[in-house]
């Protein structure tokens, strides 16, 4: 009855660049400001703590008139099989008809629009003149964060990954030149990567840090930061995960990515029960800051946060992107249904 388009990852790979996908992102917090979309309950699920779970995200973007939901598992024991541990599909609806307008891969479109949501909070909220960016973590999303971030903050001269085994981060840094140069299409000649042996002395020398952990316990202390610090947090998206100490949300300048999210699942959630901070030291959501509802940064001596739990609306807005461009380059696979 329906003729719907699917786009594999290689499909959509080929066809969006993190630029058009960080404007994409700026956009959709823009109409989330301007209450130009819904954000619907999400579901979790553990399978086996730790070990394996399952997110259904879902939202409706009346500026575009679309809807959709995101369906995202992540399976840790697919490694040994050889299989992918991040998998997921994401589907478009037409919000005027309820017709299916397509569906696509799930896993590269959220490692772009993640990437693109921790690097606009830095582009928002870090010093201008920023050139030492962190990544805490090095897994599927790091490669993300960092081109993103380049892409939005062409002041930096220098990236540092750290990891839980230093052998990890090593490796990573091994393989960066090819994939952002390839991958990205970013220049990187004059950037120097390194691998972080002491977490403490990286901390305390950078001006971004995005953290992108699965860690329930804070692994960056209060007491390392430096003035005029900027941290997006970005792993902690289920109830219980934590990656900075609550003590430094005391005396930052906060913004969240979805107030409701955030205060269950996100960087915030532990800190609010704990009653260490309580949701007046939320000045407001990025979008907000955006469309200079609110103020951000005002010198360079301020900490910054920006907690991103991540939003289906980034996924749906990024698919429908991806979807439209393919159609016009006749990529993916049709069918009825």
């Amino acid at each position: 009855m329906f003729d719907i388009r699917i786009l594999s990852k290689e499909d959509v790979t080929k066809i969006i660049t993190m630029q058009q996908v960080i404007e994409v992102v700026e956009s959709v917090y823009k109409a989330k400001s301007e209450s130009l979309t819904d954000v619907w309950p999400t579901v979790f699920y553990e399978f086996n703590r730790g070990k394996a779970d399952l997110d259904i995200k879902s939202g409706y973007l009346k500026s575009k008139q679309l809807f959709g939901h995101k369906t995202v598992t992540w399976f840790g024991d697919n490694a040994e099989k050889g299989i992918p541990t991040l998998i997921g599909m994401i589907a478009v609806f037409d919000a005027e008809t309820g017709m299916p307008l397509g569906m696509t891969d799930a896993a590269y479109i959220t490692g772009m629009r993640t990437g693109a949501a921790g690097a606009l909070g830095a582009k928002y909220l870090a010093r201008e003149d920023a050139e030492n960016l962190l990544i805490v973590g090095a897994g599927n999303q790091a490669i993300f964060q960092i081109a993103a971030t380049l892409t939005t903050m062409p002041t930096i001269k220098k990236v540092r990954v750290a990891a839980q085994q230093l052998a990890n981060a090593k490796s990573f840094v091994e393989g960066i030149h090819y994939k952002l140069q390839h991958q990205f299409g970013i220049s990187i000649d004059n950037i120097t990567f390194e691998a972080v042996e002491d977490l403490e002395k990286a901390v305390h020398d950078s001006h971004i840090i995005i953290t992108i952990t699965p860690s329930r316990k804070p692994i960056i202390k209060k007491e390392w930061l430096k003035i005029g610090t900027h941290i997006s947090c970005i792993g902690a998206d289920m109830v219980g995960k934590q990656e900075i100490d609550a003590e430094i949300l005391t005396s930052s300048l906060l913004f969240v990515d979805d107030t409701k999210h955030c205060k269950e699942v996100g960087e915030i959630e532990i800190p609010l029960k704990q009653g260490v901070i309580n949701e007046t030291n939320i000045i407001g959501e990025l979008g907000d800051l955006i469309v200079g509802k609110v103020k951000g940064r005002t010198s360079n001596e301020q900490i910054t946060v920006f907690d991103a739990t991540g939003m289906a609306l980034l996924d749906i807005a990024t698919a429908d992107m991806a979807l439209k461009q393919a159609e016009k380059n006749e990529l993916g696979t049709k069918t009825n249904i």
